[in-house]
């Protein structure tokens, strides 16, 4: 029996709190654990007390996922560096290296005391290698390796090619080691509880999409990665951790190096993302006529790593799918017959694999907007947050609470995978 992510020292009443990976399988309360959750990146700052916290909304978003089954959240920590950036999440957490905004810290101390309550769990990302909070560039800026270029102002070219330093600089690697052991050193000051010892946390995840952005910095990649797994396993030993991977697609293509780092003996279970509307597999102005082509590519990109996943006895999580709204509109009027259809399909593959036996373990998709009423396409400080991130427009990737029947699609997963559970109880 191989499990991972557990303290020995821990006695196994305790230790049942914490989700493990047993035999290439989730257990939580020493049950098996398969799940339908979602993306709320933003919920930290919607549970802090200052400019942008509203805590009688995040209590009512939690209540809302609660009571349709979602349990298991994907949520960023915190944003970095300087406010007042178009594109740029704020308020943000880390404004310089080592300088932490104490209310956001209180945000994510308030949102894990209120998901605990709910018995919900948080899959925590520390980095992200996109701007929209910060993450690589920040460290970089940091390290002295100049102005980061914005994508929204200098192209995504520049901007990637930037961030290829980030997989070779030590300067940069150590400045968010720092902030790892920070972050992992923290007790959460309204339960009292640290939050090494809070089974709440389901996983730290390395970061979002974290991505070497050459082909030349794959093996210095890797390596930092692997550097990353071992200073946070060194510091919890309770948790489960995961890389925050879209799979191959953030591997310059290479799926070699995707099974490189998630074989890491540290990494607990391995993650994708999918994006057709990103990835070109559907266009804008032909959302529906290509789902079934976006369906076809879907597949196979989820066969090809479920088929590494077999070898290295591990489980998959798809933690990121979305697909826009009909006629690529943002308003939440526009119908999801597209996304509906999407969301359908790729729920299917899920269950079935699941349902055979094999690694698929759950997913979260992108992304819980709940009640919010966006107020521009491009958001603005004072706007509500939604499921798309600043440098998004708002409303096209979001899943809101009027949208019935994508909702009602989620319900029939939730269900199908609780029945799924009983089974292999």
């Amino acid at each position: 029996m191989i499990v991972t992510g557990s303290c020995s020292s821990v006695k196994d009443t305790e230790g049942d709190k914490f989700v493990k990976v047993v035999d290439g399988h989730f257990v939580r309360n020493g049950s098996p654990y398969y799940y339908v959750g979602t993306n709320f990146w933003y919920g930290a700052i919607l549970g802090s007390e200052g400019r942008g916290g509203n805590r009688t909304r995040l209590c009512q978003e939690l209540d809302d996922m609660k009571a349709m089954g979602i349990d298991n959240l994907r949520i960023l920590v915190g944003s970095d560096g300087e406010e007042g950036v178009l594109t740029k999440v704020e308020p943000t957490l880390q404004k310089a290296p080592g300088v932490y905004n104490d209310t956001i810290l209180a945000g994510l101390d308030y949102l894990l005391m209120e998901m605990g309550k709910r018995d919900m769990v948080a899959v925590l990302y520390l980095n992200n290698s996109w701007e929209w909070s910060g993450g690589y560039g920040f460290y970089l800026e940091h390290a002295g390796e100049g102005k980061a270029p914005r994508p929204n102002e200098d192209g995504y070219p520049a901007f990637m090619d930037f961030m290829r330093k980030y997989a070779t600089s030590e300067k940069a690697h150590q400045l968010f080691y720092d902030y790892v052991r920070f972050i992992l050193g923290r007790t959460n000051q309204y339960t009292g509880v640290k939050y090494t010892d809070d089974p709440t946390i389901m996983s730290w995840q390395i970061g979002n999409e974290p991505r070497a952005f050459g082909k030349e910095e794959l093996k210095p990649f890797a390596k930092w990665l692997a550097e990353t797994s071992a200073l946070i396993r060194s510091l919890d030993t309770n948790h489960l951790i995961s890389i925050g991977s879209e799979g191959a697609w953030g591997c310059e293509g290479d799926y070699q190096t995707y099974e490189t780092i998630c074989k890491d003996k540290n990494i607990d279970y391995c993650n994708i993302h999918i994006w057709p509307y990103n990835w070109s597999w559907a266009r804008p102005d032909s959302l529906i006529a290509d789902l079934p082509a976006a369906c076809d590519s879907t597949k196979q990109y989820i066969e090809r790593h479920l088929e590494i996943c077999d070898r290295l006895g591990k489980p998959l999580v798809m933690e990121e799918f979305g697909y826009p709204r009909d006629g690529f509109k943002y308003d939440k009027a526009t119908t999801t017959q597209g996304r509906d259809g999407y969301y359908k399909y790729v729920f299917s593959l899920v269950a079935d694999n699941a349902e055979n036996g094999g690694k698929f373990a759950g997913c979260n998709f992108w992304a819980w907007g709940g009640r919010a009423n966006p107020k521009h396409e491009q958001w603005l400080p004072g706007d509500d947050y939604t499921g798309d991130p600043a440098q998004e427009a708002q409303g096209l990737n979001s899943v809101f609470s009027t949208d019935s029947t994508t909702l009602n699609i989620v319900k029939e997963q939730v269900m199908r995978m609780e029945k799924l559970k009983k089974a292999k109880q």
